[in-house]
């Protein structure tokens, strides 16, 4: 015991005497998951892993030199107690140590491998208490300048008998701190000698305030163009014309346009050649500026027609003769749900987007139609309505009430038993039958249509009972009126 001491004492001396320069990040914490395993040094093997067993590690990392390392490792796991005992139980164990690392720095600054060695206390609950002398290699791989993904391997020698172990650990190291003034490059003074956050040796204009989208050179008259290139610096112009405007855009420049308010030709030094008026169409517009040079419109539509004359020329207009917004194409919105009446399908009654103009059918009036593809029953192998159908059928005719801008299309369907000519005939007279109830409430026979579908269209399997009964039904469909 007192050798092993020994050796743990000149270990720490002389870790300590290798402090140098202290690194930037000294202090840091690590999170660790063990794998414990007490039966590879007493007798077992290193490859039986199931018998390995789980620990945790918090601890407290300090740098000592830029090579040497202390760690304070608290660590808590379950293993087993002696492999040779009669009863196996499994133990929990809290153990402290004192390990230091030496690092081998000069590999690579993103890959750190190291030594190890230090001494521990280990309290097994159900056990004696003994001391351990820990030894491995470890590696950190750098994910940030303060931060390391660890891995460990140790073998820990203990001085009470058959406690020997190997422990294996992947970790997260974090260090705190911050980086030496003392170590970092004295800053150079930037000169800047017109205040205009643009440094000497970068203006093009160091003497005089100016702009850094232009390194530094003023634009008195904000054209983008530096003064010192500018030939009219007064008067915001085009890079074209080196920062000279052409007011009437005729491509000469106004110092040498004769007729700078005018567009004119180049040829004739900016001013018009003697005008030739050619207006195909006599509505006032010429054709150089007629859009329609053939149909005559008005100038608001730049020599378009405009029949409904709603300020959108007929070729761009939807709706060209019933007066509308440009934002609709020039159709109207005749309800105001913000969809024009040519993609309404509900142009009367507002409605939402989602449902093409037309109002949401309700959750409640959903269910009913739903509901009613199964509840409307006929006498077997007949088009004729049981009495216990005419309730769900009432209710339909009381939502057709309720959407006036909806059709009702009424389909009825068959399995595929018996005939299928039969069947398609049996399906027809059902949708028939269905129509002709809501006849009698009130329900316009222009606002209904019926068909049949025979087995042609099942929503179930026809090889059992249930599918067979899912496919004989009625369907009621709301369709927005066109």
């Amino acid at each position: 015991m007192k050798n092993w001491l020994k050796i743990v004492m000149i270990f720490v001396v002389s870790s300590t005497v290798l402090v140098g320069q202290n690194p930037d990040y000294k202090s840091g914490v690590v999170f660790k998951k063990l794998f414990l395993d007490y039966q590879t040094a007493n007798g077992g093997k290193f490859t039986n892993f199931k018998d390995y067993k789980h620990g945790y590690e918090i601890g407290y990392h300090r740098m000592l030199s830029n090579n040497v390392a202390l760690n304070l490792p608290l660590r808590y796991g379950v293993v087993n107690s002696h492999i040779d005992s009669i009863t196996q139980l499994e133990k929990r164990v809290l153990s402290l140590d004192a390990q230091f690392q030496y690092q081998f720095n000069d590999l690579g600054p993103d890959f750190i491998p190291y030594v190890l060695a230090g001494v521990g206390g280990v309290y097994e609950k159900v056990g004696d208490f003994n001391v351990q002398i820990p030894v491995g290699l470890g590696i950190y791989f750098r994910v940030a300048p303060n931060a390391f993904i660890q891995l460990q391997s140790e073998f820990r020698y203990s001085f009470l008998e058959k406690r020997n172990n190997l422990a294996h650990g992947i970790g997260f190291t974090y260090l705190f701190g911050h980086t030496d003034k003392e170590t970092m490059p004295e800053e150079k003074p930037v000169l800047d000698s017109d205040g205009d956050g643009v440094p000497d040796d970068l203006d093009l204009c160091p003497f005089e305030f100016g702009l850094k989208a232009l390194n530094g050179c003023p634009d008195r008259d904000g054209d983008g163009i530096p003064d010192y290139l500018d030939k009219c610096p007064d008067e915001a112009g085009l890079k074209a014309f080196d920062g000279c405007p052409d007011t009437d855009g005729d491509g000469v420049p106004d110092y040498e346009d004769e007729c700078p308010k005018v567009r004119g030709t180049i040829a004739n030094k900016g001013c018009p050649e003697a005008p030739t008026i050619h207006d195909s169409d006599g509505d006032g517009i010429p054709d150089d500026e007629d859009e329609c040079p053939h149909e005559k419109g008005p100038k608001e539509t730049k020599g378009c027609p405009d029949r409904d004359g709603d300020g959108v020329p007929d070729h761009l207009d939807k709706c060209p003769d019933r007066p509308g917004l440009r934002l609709y194409e020039g159709c109207p919105d005749t309800d105001g749900d913000g969809i024009p009446d040519h993609k309404d399908k509900c142009p009367t009654i507002p409605g939402t987007v989602a449902n093409d103009g037309c109002p949401e059918i309700t959750k409640e009036d959903k269910k009913t139609l739903e509901i009613a593809m199964q509840a409307v029953q006929f006498q077997l192998g007949s088009a004729i309505l049981k009495p216990e159908s005419y309730k769900v059928l009432t209710q339909i005719a009381e939502i057709m009430s309720r959407y006036p801008d909806f059709n009702l299309h009424i389909s009825g369907h068959t399995d595929n038993t018996g005939n299928p000519s039969l069947n398609q005939v049996l399906s027809e007279r059902r949708a028939k039958a269905c129509y002709d109830y809501l006849l009698t409430k009130q329900v316009s026979a222009s606002r209904m249509s019926h068909t049949g579908y025979g087995e042609s269209r099942p929503i179930s399997s026809n090889a059992n009972d249930k599918g067979r009964a899912l496919n004989r039904r009625v369907e009621f469909n709301l369709i927005p009126r066109e």
